[in-house]
């Protein structure tokens, strides 16, 4: 991995580890059950030799615990909240606008039919034409889908990064980072293909449009895909279409 793209990991989600949230939810939920244990076993004492003034103590000793406790429950939930936030919503597409010079081909357009029939594309990395009516959920990819399932992703707005087979642990961290960002109704998927030309890296797509990198220069990367998330030709709200592969 580059500096340049590990700064950017570092500054924008953190690590690919668990986060800080995560971490302070477990503890907030360590200490109460803690507290919940202490206040019961106070609560339980044998009482029976003990003076009034000595019980009322005691119990006044209950209730402080137990009062702690449900406080530090409701953190525990608040700083759970937020880390299902963090996980689920992803890192913010305005951390992309670099507005990095970068060359991008407007491909020529095979149109936009559904059928359920395989499709005989005109370019090896399709970005229009006829496709499949079904489409599949953002992320990342291990294994390469139909094209004819990637041009319906990109007809509703997506980015396909294509990336090599045989590449390596450092990559796919990357691709999985880039798998993390959405728009509206649109999202990344990151994707292996054999038919990347053998002088590139990886293949960024979008609909009608293509651009090759010979390097993953992260700020190419992250400005195709702040220009081109969510410009496809038929964009579907966030509200229905959660995640990608519903229409």
């Amino acid at each position: 991995m580059d500096n340049s793209l590990e700064n950017h990991l570092e500054m924008h989600h953190g690590s690919a580890g668990p986060s800080v949230w995560l971490y302070l939810t477990i503890a907030l939920l360590l200490a109460a059950l803690a507290l919940y244990f202490y206040a019961a076993r106070v609560n339980q004492s044998n009482t029976s030799k003990l003076k009034k003034e000595e019980k009322a103590a005691l119990q006044k000793k209950y209730k402080t615990f137990k009062r702690a406790a449900h406080g530090l429950a409701l953190l525990t939930a608040v700083s759970g909240i937020i880390e299902l936030v963090n996980v689920t919503t992803g890192p913010d597409i305005e951390t992309l606008n670099f507005n990095a010079p970068i060359e991008v081909t407007e491909d020529k357009y095979y149109g936009a039919d559904h059928s359920n029939d395989p499709v005989q594309y005109e370019m090896k990395i399709p970005t229009s034409g006829t496709h499949s009516p079904h489409d599949l959920k953002f992320g990342f990819y291990k294994e390469k889908p139909t094209n004819e399932m990637l041009v319906h992703n990109l007809e509703h707005g997506d980015i396909i990064i294509y990336y090599r087979p045989d590449a390596d642990e450092t990559v796919l961290k990357e691709m999985k980072y880039w798998a993390k960002f959405t728009k509206a109704g649109s999202g990344i998927l990151t994707v292996p293909n054999s038919e990347i030309p053998k002088d590139d890296q990886l293949v960024v797509t979008a609909w009608t449009r293509t651009m090759e990198l010979k390097d993953r220069d992260p700020k190419k990367i992250g400005t195709f895909i702040y220009k081109f998330i969510n410009k496809g030709p038929e964009t579907i709200p966030p509200e229905i279409r959660r995640g990608g592969g519903t229409m």
